[in-house]
């Protein structure tokens, strides 16, 4: 088949398109960032789906005689972005393309999230043009991105092991390369419907966690029941502060539910995926499984750090006297002084606040690069003499380095 993967760079797209392929199908591989899919070796086709381009069918008339797998998807957006991904651009490809296609939504979907509500529209538009709908429930694979990694994450916590709730709530996973698997037979064999589909070994979520920890081989510690409440405000910080999975749709989408059923289709197919403890137990953690789950929330505590580090500075350099600045800047008029000091302060700001909107990551890192290196070697000609003083001065500047350069490293995810 020649298959048109959409969201093919994102965590279960790149699955999906690996798994085409090697199955010697022509994959076409599209997204908004390419770049890495061109190295991967994929033909690709760069499309940003809330582009108003992309939601008329003759944008996709180089394609519409493939066959069609919609990965791509929003967690949290606006509503315009939603509804140019979920209903716009799906509705204008499928009223494009001649062959069969396959719609990935999600399970719980039945929630009370935008995310859920715009699930459900994709399915109608996916349902109404004909295609297969098909809802995993949670998908893991040997790498980890968003929920899995943050699963990962609060498994391995040093001292105990959080789960939302009780931490009762029942997941069946399924590996990625066998929902790939299965997505390829259905695409060989049509199965017309709304589909759910999952592993058949069925765990709580403190069951889960544990068993992460037990694979990432850390010592049990116990499992702190996170109460109801507590996780509702976690959520809630985790939407104003860009927490990535630690928001409230996440939370809302757990009690939902993420069990599915998958006995209807699998009565129907061929491929048999395999239950967690095969998969996630098949091969040993190794030490990138480790220090990634370890350095997962330590990334938005370093964003966050970087913040207030630099809104600290912000205010110190916006309304402090030009004058408190002279006893280091003695060759320095008071009045350039106060110009250099409040304009520092102004990127300061800037910078401050990027980071806790999370704005453009790679971006400000180097932003950050570039002011801590001007104002190093600005300073230096200008007062030579903070090398040495007794409270660090210039010298803290070469951990604050040090910290840019692992957030910047920490930025790409998939």
């Amino acid at each position: 088949m020649k298959v048109l993967v959409l969201g093919a760079d994102g965590f279960i797209g790149r699955h999906i398109a690996f798994a085409l392929r090697d199955a010697g199908h022509e994959v076409i591989a599209s997204a908004r960032r390419v770049d890495r899919l061109q190295a991967m070796g994929f033909r690709t086709l760069r499309t940003d789906l809330t582009d108003p381009a992309s939601h008329a069918p003759g944008f996709w008339a180089d394609v519409r005689d493939c066959t069609v797998v919609n990965a791509a998807g929003l967690l949290a957006g606006t509503e315009a972005a939603f509804a140019a991904v979920y209903d716009h651009a799906l509705r204008a490809v499928l009223a494009a393309v001649t062959g069969p296609s396959l719609h990935v939504s999600a399970v719980g979907i039945e929630a009370d999230t935008p995310f859920a509500r715009w699930r459900r529209v994709s399915e109608q538009v996916a349902l109404d043009a004909g295609a297969m709908v098909l809802r995993p429930g949670l998908v893991m694979a040997d790498t980890s991105y968003g929920g899995t990694s943050a699963l990962r994450g609060f498994a391995a916590l040093p001292f105990v092991t959080p789960v939302a709730g009780t931490g009762t709530q029942p997941f069946n996973p399924i590996h990625a390369a066998d929902l790939a698997a299965v997505i390829a037979e259905m695409l060989a064999e049509p199965q017309p419907g709304v589909w759910e589909v999952g592993g058949p070994e069925v765990l709580t979520q403190a069951d889960l966690a544990t068993s992460l920890r037990r694979w990432l081989g850390l010592r049990l510690v116990p499992v702190w029941r996170v109460p109801d409440r507590l996780a509702r405000l976690a959520g809630r910080v985790g939407d104003v502060l860009r927490l990535g999975p630690i928001s409230s749709t996440a939370l809302r989408q757990l009690e939902q539910g993420v069990q599915t059923d998958p006995a209807p289709l699998l009565a129907r197919l061929r491929t048999r995926p395999r239950g967690f403890s095969a998969f996630q137990f098949d091969r040993p953690a190794g030490t990138q499984d480790l220090w990634q789950a370890r350095l997962y929330l330590l990334k938005p505590l370093i964003r966050l750090t970087l913040a207030v580090m630099w809104l600290a500075s912000a205010a110190l350099g916006l309304f402090l006297p030009g004058r408190a600045f002279l006893q280091h800047l003695e060759a320095v008029p008071e009045g350039l002084a106060l110009i250099m000091a409040r304009a520092g302060g102004l990127a300061d700001l800037a910078l401050g606040l990027a980071l806790l909107r999370d704005w453009r990551p790679g971006l400000v890192a180097r932003a950050q690069i570039a002011l801590v290196l001007a104002y190093t070697a600005g300073l230096t000609l200008l007062a030579p003499d903070l090398w040495f003083d007794p409270f660090g001065g210039l010298l803290k500047n070469l951990p604050v380095l040090a910290l840019i350069l692992v957030h910047l490293a920490l930025v790409e995810e998939r």
